[in-house]
C-alpha cells in the first residue's frame, strides 16, 4: 500500500470519521465492542470478521458491516489485506481467541497462533494506524517464584502442558515483533484478567459453575478477576485513545481461592496436587470436565497482574469490586441487600 493511503487513513481517523475491524466479532468482548462502537458518533463504519455472522447484526447495527473470514486458510492475509485497504480502515482488533480451551488442539492453534500471522501480515501491507490485540493474564504463568503483582515487563512464561495459553504467549510474541519492524501503526495489547460476569462464557466462568471445586493442599493462592461490563469498556477505552503496549485489565481487589469457593457457594475438596492432577487429566481425556489439568496451577500458584498502568495511561479504572463481580457472576442482585450467597438464599 502506498504511504498516501496511509496518511489517509490518519486524516480520516483525526476528522472523526473512523473505521474498525473486528476478528472474532462473534466473541463476548467483539459483540460488546460493535455495540459501543454503533453508539459513538465518531466512528463511521465497524467491520466485522468472523466465520459466522455476529448477533449484532439481528439487533439492527447500522454501521456493521460483516465479511466472512476464515483465520485458519492458508491465504486469507491477502483477503484481510484488501479488505482493510479498500475500506480504508484506520484500527484493527483481533480478538479471534478460544475463551476456553478444546481438544481440538491442531485447529486451535491454527486459529489463534497461525490466525493471528495472517492478520499481521494483512496489517503490514495495509497499515492501519492501530492494532488492539486481546489477550490473557494467565500467559504470565502461575509460578511460585511469581511477585504478588506482575507487572507488564514481566516474562510470559505460560504454561509447558497449556497450548491454550501458549497459543496467546506466541501471539503476543508477534505482535510485539510487528510493533518493532512496523512503527507506522501503534499496537496495544489487552491483558485481561479472568473476565466473570451473568453473561459471558469461558474457561472460568465454566470452572466456577459446577457445585464442587477442587483445592490444592497447602495451597490457597490470591484470585483476581474482571467484570464483564469492565472488560468490554477497557477493549473501548483501547480503541479510542492513541497509546501502545501491553496492558493489564483487572478489577478492583483480590481475594484468596477458599473466600471465593465460600461466596460462590461452591464445596472445596481438598486433594493433594498429584492426585488432584491424575484425576483432571483423565476427567479431561474422557472429556468430563472442560477444565484441563493446566488449570490446577493457577488454583496453587498466585498470578495476580498490577493495573495501575492501564489506569495512569489508558484511563481505565474498574467498576466493579471482586465481590460484586462475583455477585453478578451468581445472579445476586444489588436491590437484593445481599453481601454474599448466603444472605441472599436467606
Amino acid at each position: 500500500m502506498s504511504r498516501a493511503g496511509s496518511d489517509d487513513r490518519h486524516r480520516a481517523a483525526a476528522s472523526g470519521g473512523r473505521v474498525v475491524a473486528i476478528t472474532g466479532a462473534c466473541t463476548y468482548l467483539g459483540t460488546e465492542l460493535i455495540r459501543r462502537l454503533e453508539e459513538d458518533r465518531r466512528y463511521a463504519k465497524v467491520l466485522l470478521l468472523d466465520v459466522r455472522e455476529p448477533p449484532a447484526l439481528a439487533e439492527g447495527a447500522i454501521k456493521a458491516r460483516y465479511f466472512p473470514i476464515d483465520l485458519t486458510q492458508p491465504t486469507i492475509d491477502a483477503e484481510i489485506a484488501t479488505l482493510l485497504d479498500r475500506e480504508a480502515v484506520d484500527t484493527v482488533v483481533h480478538g479471534a481467541f478460544l475463551a476456553h480451551p478444546t481438544h481440538a488442539s491442531e485447529w486451535a492453534h491454527e486459529l489463534e497462533d497461525v490466525g493471528t500471522m495472517h492478520v499481521l501480515n494483512a496489517c503490514a501491507a495495509a497499515r492501519p494506524a492501530r492494532f488492539v490485540m486481546v489477550s490473557t493474564t494467565m500467559a504470565y504463568g502461575a509460578y511460585p517464584s511469581n511477585p504478588n503483582f506482575l507487572s507488564e515487563t514481566s516474562e510470559l512464561r505460560g504454561h509447558k502442558d497449556s497450548r491454550f495459553i501458549n497459543d496467546k504467549v506466541r501471539a503476543e510474541k508477534q505482535a510485539f515483533r510487528f510493533a518493532r519492524e512496523n512503527p507506522a501503526t501503534r499496537v496495544t495489547t489487552l491483558r485481561f484478567a479472568p473476565i466473570l460476569g451473568p453473561t459471558v462464557s469461558n474457561l472460568f466462568t465454566r470452572f466456577f459453575s459446577r457445585p464442587a471445586a477442587p483445592v490444592m493442599a497447602g495451597h490457597d493462592p490470591l484470585l483476581q478477576f474482571v467484570h464483564e461490563s469492565d472488560a468490554a469498556w477497557a477493549l473501548k477505552c483501547a480503541v479510542d485513545t492513541d497509546v501502545d503496549g501491553p496492558f493489564n485489565i483487572v478489577g478492583k481487589g483480590v481475594l484468596p481461592y477458599t473466600t471465593v469457593l465460600a461466596l460462590m457457594g461452591r464445596v472445596p475438596i481438598p486433594l493433594p496436587y498429584l492426585v488432584a492432577r491424575q484425576l483432571s487429566k483423565a476427567l479431561w481425556a474422557t472429556q468430563v470436565f472442560s477444565s484441563p489439568p493446566s488449570l490446577l496451577d493457577y488454583l496453587m500458584y498466585v498470578c495476580v497482574a498490577d493495573g495501575a498502568r492501564a489506569r495512569r495511561e489508558l484511563g481505565f479504572v474498574p467498576r466493579f469490586s471482586i465481590k460484586r463481580t462475583i455477585l453478578d457472576f451468581l445472579g445476586v442482585r444489588p436491590e437484593d441487600g445481599a453481601t454474599d450467597v448466603a444472605a441472599a438464599q436467606g
